[in-house]
């Protein structure tokens, strides 16, 4: 298997069809605006909404290196990164899902558009095939956390189909 076959393996797994564990689009399934929103009171922890955010946050910083767009524009730290939606803000909310699975849908089409050579080049510090395996990794940690917030919340079903 090339390094861009694993690569786009790993794309299908955390974006699209589980395996190991739910992919991002289920882990996002049937939320709503308050949903995304809760938080454990008491605690310090982000929403699924703020680790939404912040996950867009990374995957269009690595669209706009390959791309080699020089307009987008980097929070200063990365705190700001995860941002917060409103509760009643349900428009809003769906719109942050849309665009999560159009950014996805956008590194799986780039990704298949690279030639395999082409995944050593870096852009600007790293190599192309380690930016979007560090995606990849990042994405599969904050799906967990977002998973176990929907349990905590009551809002993770309790029957999932085995694979």
């Amino acid at each position: 298997m090339s390094n861009k076959e694993l690569l786009q393996n790993g794309v299908k797994q955390v974006f699209y069809d589980e395996e190991w564990y739910p992919p991002i689009s289920d882990a996002l399934k049937n939320l709503n605006a308050a949903q995304a929103c809760w938080q454990l009171e008491g605690m310090a922890s982000n929403t699924i909404w703020e680790n939404v955010n912040h996950l867009l946050f990374f995957k269009e910083r690595l669209l706009s290196r390959i791309h080699k767009d020089n307009s987008y524009v980097a929070p200063q730290n990365n705190d700001d990164t995860f941002v917060q939606g409103g509760p009643n803000d349900e428009d809003a909310w769906q719109q942050t899902v849309k665009r999560t699975l159009q950014v996805h849908d956008a590194l799986q089409s780039s990704l298949s558009s690279i030639q395999e050579g082409e995944l050593d080049q870096l852009r600007p510090s790293l190599p192309i095939w380690q930016q979007y395996l560090n995606i990849l990794l990042h994405d599969a940690y904050h799906t967990g956390q977002i998973i176990q917030l929907r349990k905590l919340q009551g809002s993770w079903p309790s029957n999932r189909p085995n694979l």
